[in-house]
């Protein structure tokens, strides 16, 4: 029999640019290569707690040893820090990478990307199971190692604030720049009565902090009450007045100048805390890929076998 003349379904059939020229049986295995073992990474998110686990209470034994109540021969707290700091980016790197190696591995897949995409959904998970314990009070009964790590997440915070107080310490004494006049007037005063002593501090007041435009108006009655209280010429009263404003207003520009070097020391403790911790989850992130990528099996399995042993017995 003559063979039949291809025909038109048959054509496109062929032609078709959908079709794929991959089997079956290739399909299946293409997806059984890369499908993800949920519990290689669970145990590859375990292997990486526990490590990070061990290398911190390595690191704080450590760093207890290297304190001395006795003598006070101690680091100063800022090498402490920035070395606390190392410490833990090295072993969130180090942790990242064993947890990766071990859901590659346990994964059981021969191809390194797939290995290596169970490696950082690893490092992924355990990032968040940290970040979870630190931030709820759960945090607090893991204990040692974590606490470490609780701790140098909350010294970013507590560092800005700390740096605020070393850059302006006057601030905690002498937020109010009249405190200072106030005393100085009622130094002044004498045996005076406490009422014209008084009067005197409030015109005083009105006048520094009252309103510009009723500045010349304060100024006369608070050289008057001044006068009053002190028993001094109303010239006199007037020169103090005035040697009053001049220490207001450089008092108040001190304050300012040390609030905004307060704030700029601050901002800049946070920024740097913030990139450091995202270059150690980034490092951590790479860590865990190549972990997962070197943990990938040996491809000696072939698709004949591979299908054999996903076969229902």
């Amino acid at each position: 029999m003559a063979d039949r003349p291809p025909t038109p379904r048959s054509m496109g059939e062929r032609d078709a640019p959908h079709a794929t020229p991959a089997l079956p049986g290739e399909d299946v295995r293409t997806i059984l290569l890369n499908r993800i073992s949920w519990g290689a990474v669970l145990a590859g998110v375990v292997v990486s707690l526990i490590a990070q686990l061990l290398l911190n209470l390595l690191g704080i034994g450590i760093g207890l040893g290297t304190l001395d109540p006795a003598t006070g021969d101690n680091p100063s707290v800022r090498t402490f820090s920035i070395g606390a700091a190392a410490w833990w980016t090295l072993t969130g790197i180090i942790a990242a990478y064993v947890g990766g190696y071990a859901a590659g591995r346990l994964s059981g897949r021969p191809k390194e990307s797939t290995a290596a995409w169970h490696g950082l959904v690893t490092w992924a998970v355990a990032t968040l199971v940290v970040i979870s314990l630190v931030a709820s009070a759960a945090g607090a009964l893991v204990g040692g190692a974590f606490s470490a790590v609780s701790g140098t997440m909350g010294g970013l915070g507590s560092a800005a604030a700390t740096a605020a107080q070393t850059a302006a310490p006057a601030l905690t004494t002498g937020a109010n720049p009249f405190e200072a006049i106030e005393r100085q007037i009622r130094s002044a005063t004498g045996d005076d009565p406490s009422a014209a002593r008084d009067a005197a501090i409030a015109s005083v007041r009105a006048l520094l902090t009252g309103d510009e435009a009723q500045k010349q108006q304060a100024r006369e009655q608070a050289a008057q009450a001044l006068a009053r209280a002190q028993n001094i010429a109303v010239e006199q009263a007037r020169e103090r007045v005035a040697q009053y404003e001049q220490q207001f207003r450089e008092a108040a520009e001190r304050a300012k100048q040390q609030a905004t070097e307060a704030a700029d020391t601050a901002t800049k403790a946070v920024s740097r805390g913030a990139l450091l911790a995202f270059v150690a989850l980034l490092l951590g992130g790479v860590a865990g890929w190549f972990g997962g990528r070197s943990g990938a099996v040996e491809p000696t399995l072939t698709s004949e076998s591979l299908m054999q042993t996903q076969r229902p017995r």
